[in-house]
């Protein structure tokens, strides 16, 4: 009972680095996959308080319209309403920002169709 009640102390001051350690431990030699809320229950209150906010919003941006530029073009151009030539000028200037301040869903979705046109796009 000493052992356990030693070992349970000793959890509860791991750091949050120790903590991420142990999860990786018990997932690789062990395919024990700990929820992200007991990981932050062991680690104790520090770690939750300092854990990072969820993004909420994202900007969508064309790192590159591929090999299939005019499939790109024509993407760029239905997804943002410019007109052709405004579209054309944005993805010759990739790197661009397409679309800023999107939620996640719709940051996926515009993300989905411009890789299916050929570009390499990214989120951030």
């Amino acid at each position: 009972m000493a052992d356990l009640k030693k070992f349970a102390e000793d959890l509860v001051n791991l750091t949050v680095k120790e903590v991420n350690e142990l999860a990786e431990i018990l997932k690789t030699e062990y395919g024990i996959e700990p929820a992200a809320a007991a990981v932050a229950v062991a680690a104790g209150p520090a770690a939750a308080e300092a854990a990072p906010e969820e993004k909420t919003e994202f900007d969508v941006i064309l790192k590159s319209p591929g090999s299939a530029k005019l499939a790109v073009v024509k993407a760029v151009k239905e997804l943002t309403g410019l007109g052709l030539k405004e579209a054309k000028d944005l993805v010759d200037g990739a790197p661009s920002e397409l679309k800023k301040g999107v939620t996640k869903d719709e940051a996926d979705a515009l993300k989905k169709q411009l890789e299916e046109a050929g570009a390499e796009v990214e989120l951030k």
